[in-house]
This record gives structure tokens, sequence and C-alpha cells, in this order.
């Protein structure tokens, strides 16, 4: 005779249930994740994001992966005796430090989130900004500071992306470009990059990986969290220092994509398992949403 489950299995099913409107709103829609912070680093939240990522793709959903990898820059650097130097979060990358980048993000971490992808069931690519000019760029100066080889993104070669979307692959995409002018290689912050790259693609939204819960109207008060924010009301919050610090820069990248197109944008903590899924598929999320 047949039995039913537990109830915990049918808490399952319930979860599966509720996250069927948000599928069929989402299938065929594009998302570009920003991967970074304690997520590439501890390795269960790594496998919940892979597996965040790969189950999106499986259910239609045309997922676009940015990444950083300062942790892994700052190990190699350490190992040569070289020290990190950084301005207003920007790395200061001198000749041989943009060498190291360049090698440690499109040659190892690139690689090694693709390949985590790939062993999670996912059929994914891994590209650097330079690849078939997919990212241009021109030399940042930092309030009249040559800060050396870092720049902004100038322009997206999103056909490139475009058509592994198409082909069926998820694009993993390191931040390294070229600059046309000098013909050098420059250091892109990952943030600035996915929201230039969200607005090319037209992406229905913007997610940005930290290691906060998002913006709080306290910031001593982790329960303070401010769900969703209008793109009109940003100037008054960082006016009164609601939204200050590391936090300006991905506020003005959310800011930045909605202005260009992107739908919404959600600022969300990757520390906590399976952020991506509770963000995308539940009513309430579990970080800021900037619209």
């Amino acid at each position: 005779m047949f039995k039913r489950g537990e109830d915990s299995n049918m808490g399952k099913a319930q979860v599966l249930i509720q996250a069927l409107p948000y599928i069929q709103k989402y299938n065929g829609k594009t998302i570009v994740v920003k991967y970074g912070g304690n997520a590439m680093i501890n390795e269960q939240l790594q496998r919940d994001v892979i597996n965040d990522i790969v189950l999106l793709s499986c259910v239609g959903i045309k997922v676009v992966v940015v990444h950083g990898g300062g942790p892994a820059i700052n190990e190699t650097l350490k190992k040569i005796g070289k020290k990190s130097e950084f301005i207003d979060g920007l790395r200061v990358t001198d000749e041989e430090t943009i060498d190291i980048v360049q090698m440690v993000l499109a040659g190892k971490v690139n690689k090694d989130i693709a390949a985590l992808i790939v062993k999670s069931g996912g059929n994914a690519i891994g590209l650097c900004g330079l690849d078939a000019n997919l990212l241009k760029a021109k030399k940042l100066l930092k309030e009249g500071k040559d800060i050396g080889f870092v720049g902004e993104i100038v322009d997206v070669n999103e056909k490139v992306i475009e058509d592994c979307l198409a082909s069926g692959y998820i694009p993993v995409i390191s931040t390294v470009a070229l600059n046309e002018e000098d013909g050098k290689t420059y250091n892109i912050n990952a943030d600035y990059a996915a929201a230039k790259i969200a607005v090319k693609l037209k992406a229905e939204k913007l997610m940005l990986l930290t290691d906060v819960p998002g913006i709080l109207s306290d910031i001593n008060d982790l329960k303070s969290l401010i769900s969703v924010v209008n793109v009109e009301e940003v100037p008054s919050l960082i006016n009164n220092k609601i939204i200050s610090r590391g936090m300006i820069p991905k506020v003005e990248c959310c800011v930045e994509s909605v202005n260009g197109g992107v739908k919404r944008t959600h600022i969300i903590d990757g520390r906590i398992p399976h952020s991506i899924l509770l963000e995308i598929f539940s009513d309430m999320g579990v970080g800021t949403m900037i619209e």
C-alpha cells in the first residue's frame, strides 16, 4: 500500500511548488551573477553557489558569471614577496602585478570555476576580457591619482556572450581587459564589469554576492536589513551615511545597471547557503533589491 512520505519530503515538494512561478517567470531570461567574497573561499559555500548556478541553467535561465579573485591574487603576490596596496578599494597595479593578476584571474580562478560548474553537471566556458575583444578598457585615474594598470570598461562585445548562451554554455568571465590606446592589459573591478555586462546584455537581474547581508539602516544591527531600495532613494541614503564605505561602489554599480535598463539588481549575502536561489525563488529574498 502506498504511503505518503514523511513531512520533510512534503516540505521539499512544497518548496518546489512555491518556486514554480519564479521558474516560469525567469525562463529564458538572462541573469548576471558577480561571484566574489567569502563564497569563493569557503569550500561548502563555493559548492552551494556552483550548484545554484547549475540549477538556474537547468531550469532555462541564462546565467553569466563574472568573478573576482582578490584573495588568490593576494596569496600569489605574498609568495613572491610583493605587498598588496589599495586606494579606495582598487588594487594599485604596476607592470609586475598586472602579469600576476592576469595569470591568477584568467589562468587559474576562471578555469577552476568553470571546472567546478562542469563537475556539478553544468556546461561552462571560461573567458577573460581579452578573448575576442570581449571587454575594452581605458585607464582609470582615481581622483587624479595614477594607480597603474587599472581600467574601466568602455565597451562590451556582448555577441561573444550571447553566442555562448545560445549554445547552452554558462559563460564564466574574468575581468582583465585590453586598452586599445596603449595595447596593454588592465585590471578591472569585477563589480563594475558585471554592471557593464548586465546593461549590454539587457539582463533581467544583476546579483552581487558580498560578505554582508545587504544595506542596513543600522550597521550595528543585522536585523535592520533594507529589503528594497529605489534608485531615487540612493543619494539621500549616502548623505545620511546609511550607505557608506565599501557599500557605495556596489550600490553605484546597481544604480548604473538599473538606469541602463536592467530591471532589478540585488546585493546579497554570499555567506548564506544557496543565497542565489533564495533571492530568486522566494517571496522575501535574502538581501537588498535595488530597482
